[in-house]
């Protein structure tokens, strides 16, 4: 069975930099998107970025966009979110999550297969 194990959270000061990874393991995996989400207690998940695993294609919400980065790696089945110029507002559950149907989504509800989560604080 297939499972998402994320890594690379922890506490940065404002203006700092991390590096999510989400690696994938597993005999067998099978993924068109990969997707990260955040989540804050009293809120509802949040769409971060996803990239389009086939054709390398990336969103990002308006909130991260300039400052974070999704990218992959087929080979190693690993998709990684490198964050810049956090802000506090960034802190929160960060989770990976993989699509395994055509197409893309930004929806919570359209990906089938979630890592555990892994916390990032950003401090002022």
């Amino acid at each position: 069975q297939v499972q998402l194990v994320e890594s690379g959270g922890g506490l940065v000061q404002a203006g700092g930099s991390l590096r999510l990874s989400c690696a994938a393991s597993g005999r067998t995996f099978s993924s068109y998107a990969m997707a990260w989400f955040r989540q804050t207690p009293g809120k509802e998940r949040e769409f971060v970025a996803l990239i389009n695993r086939i054709t390398g294609h990336t969103y990002y919400a308006d909130s991260v966009k300039g400052r974070f980065t999704i990218s992959r790696d087929n080979a190693d089945n690993t998709v990684y979110l490198q964050m810049n110029s956090l802000k506090p507002e960034d802190t929160a559950v960060y989770y990976c999550a993989s699509r395994s149907y055509s197409g893309v989504s930004q929806s919570v509800g359209m990906y089938d297969l979630w890592g555990q989560g892994t916390q990032v604080t950003v401090s002022s």
